[in-house]
C-alpha cells in the first residue's frame, strides 16, 4: 500500500463553488486516491510510505485546461517546440483534454483515416504521460460520411470526446446536430469552435449555429481568437442551461470579462470552465490556465477561491473527469501554491484577486510527486518539502 500524507497545509482549496475551501492541515491519499483530510491529530497518519510537508502553502485540486491540441508525445509541429506538456505542469496543470489533434502534419479527412488516427492518439497518450500528465486525447474531427456506426467503433475503442465541430467539413447546425447526438448516444462528449475563423480553412460559428448544434462544451466561448459579437455571447448564457462556457487564455479578454459577469449574473458561474487553446499561433501558454483564473478574479470581481474552482472542480464535473475535487475516491492529483514573493495582498488569495500570479511549489498526480518548485511561475514565499 502506497500511503502519501501532507501536512502542515495553510489551506485546502476544494474545487467546490457551494464550498471552496475546506478546513484541515491534512491530506491523506492510499494507492493514488484521496482518503482523508482535516486535523493532522484527528487522522491516521501512520505507515505513510511518502511525507510531505506543505510548510503552510495552499493546496488545491490540480488544474484542468479543458482545451488542448496535442499531437504526439510532449512536441507540437504547431511552433516547433518540445516538452511544452512539461512546461505546463509547471503551472500547476496536471489534467489536459484535446479539442482534436489538428495540427498534426498530413492529418487524415477521410473517415477510414481520422478514426484510426483518433484510436492511434487515445492509445498513445493513454500509453505515455508526458511528465505525469494526464492528457485525454484521441479527438476526431466530424467529417462528411461519418454514420452513427463510426461513432460506436470510436467509443468502443476508448475514444471520449470530438474535436471542435466545426474545423473539419461539417459546417451546417443540423448535419453537426446529427453527430453530436450519435457521439452523445455513444458516450462521447462533444464541443464546437465558437467565433471567427482561427486558421486558414476555418470559418465563423455564431450563436445561431451552437445553439442548433447543441454540443457539451460551448468551445472558447469568448472566441479562438475572434470573439462573438456582445449580444451573441449573451444570448448564448441565457439560451444555454447545462453547457459549459469555456473561457480560453487564447481568446479575446473583454469577451471572457462578459461572460463571466453574465454568467454570474443568470446564476450559471458552475457552467464556467477554463482552457488555453494552445498550442496555437499564440503559442503555448504554460500558466494559461493560472492566468485566466488571476485575470478573472481581478476583472471579474470573482473571489478568488471561486475563480480555481473555474480551472478544476467545474470542469471535472463538466467533463466527468475523477479529478479536479477534493474528494474521497477521487485521484489524488494535487497543486501546492502560495503567493508569490514581493506580491501585493495579505495572503494568496487576495494577491490573486488582484491580478497577481502565486507561486507553484509541487505538483502531485495519482499521489506521486511530479515537480517541485516551478521553473515557470514567479518563485513562492514558501515552498513545500519532501521529507519522506
Amino acid at each position: 500500500m502506497e500511503k502519501l500524507v501532507i501536512k502542515n497545509i495553510g489551506m485546502i482549496l476544494s474545487g467546490k463553488m457551494e464550498e471552496p475551501i475546506f478546513d484541515g492541515d491534512c491530506l491523506i491519499a492510499i494507492d493514488g486516491k484521496i482518503d482523508a483530510w482535516g486535523n493532522e491529530k484527528d487522522l491516521d497518519t501512520d505507515g505513510a510510505t511518502s511525507i510531505v510537508d506543505a510548510h503552510g502553502v495552499t493546496l488545491g485540486p490540480g488544474l484542468i485546461d479543458s482545451h488542448v491540441h496535442p499531437v504526439v508525445g510532449d512536441y507540437t509541429p504547431r511552433q516547433q517546440q518540445l516538452h511544452w506538456i512539461d512546461s505546463t505542469l509547471n503551472g500547476g496543470v496536471t489534467t489536459m483534454i484535446s479539442a482534436g489533434e489538428v495540427h498534426m502534419p498530413g492529418r487524415p479527412k477521410d473517415v477510414i483515416g481520422l478514426k484510426a488516427m483518433s484510436i492511434a492518439a487515445q492509445r498513445w497518450y493513454e500509453n505515455f504521460r508526458p511528465s505525469g500528465v494526464k492528457v485525454h486525447a484521441g479527438a476526431p474531427v466530424i467529417e462528411h460520411g461519418m454514420v452513427e456506426e463510426d461513432f460506436a467503433e470510436l467509443a468502443n475503442a476508448g475514444v471520449k470526446y470530438l474535436g471542435e465541430v466545426g474545423l473539419g467539413s461539417v459546417k451546417d447546425g443540423k448535419t453537426a446536430n446529427q453527430m453530436v447526438e450519435w457521439a452523445r448516444k455513444h458516450g462521447i462528449q462533444s464541443t464546437i469552435h465558437t467565433g471567427g475563423p482561427s486558421i486558414p480553412g476555418s470559418g465563423l460559428i455564431d450563436a445561431d449555429m451552437v445553439i442548433e448544434t447543441g454540443t457539451d462544451v460551448i468551445g472558447h466561448i469568448n472566441g479562438g481568437h475572434s470573439a462573438l459579437p456582445d449580444d451573441q455571447i449573451i444570448c448564448l448564457c441565457e439560451t444555454c442551461t447545462k453547457q459549459a462556457f469555456e473561457i480560453v487564455h487564447n481568446g479575446n479578454e473583454r469577451a471572457a470579462v462578459l461572460t463571466v459577469n453574465t454568467a454570474r449574473e443568470l446564476g450559471k458561474l458552475d457552467q464556467v470552465i477554463l482552457g488555453t487553446d494552445g498550442p496555437a499561433g499564440s503559442g503555448v501558454q504554460p500558466l494559461g490556465i493560472l492566468r485566466m483564473i488571476a485575470m478573472l478574479s481581478a476583472f471579474g470581481n470573482v473571489p478568488a477561491e471561486i475563480a480555481f474552482c473555474f480551472g478544476n472542480g467545474n470542469t471535472a464535473r463538466q467533463r466527468d473527469l475523477d479529478v479536479g475535487l477534493i474528494e474521497k475516491g477521487r485521484c489524488a492529483d494535487f497543486v501546492l501554491l502560495d503567493q508569490a514573493q514581493h506580491a501585493p495582498g495579505k495572503n494568496m488569495l487576495e494577491s490573486v484577486a488582484q491580478g497577481n500570479l502565486p507561486g507553484v511549489g509541487m505538483t502531485i498526480i495519482d499521489g506521486v510527486i511530479c515537480s517541485e518548485r516551478s521553473r515557470n511561475t514567479p518563485p513562492a514565499q514558501r515552498l513545500p518539502e519532501r521529507i519522506l
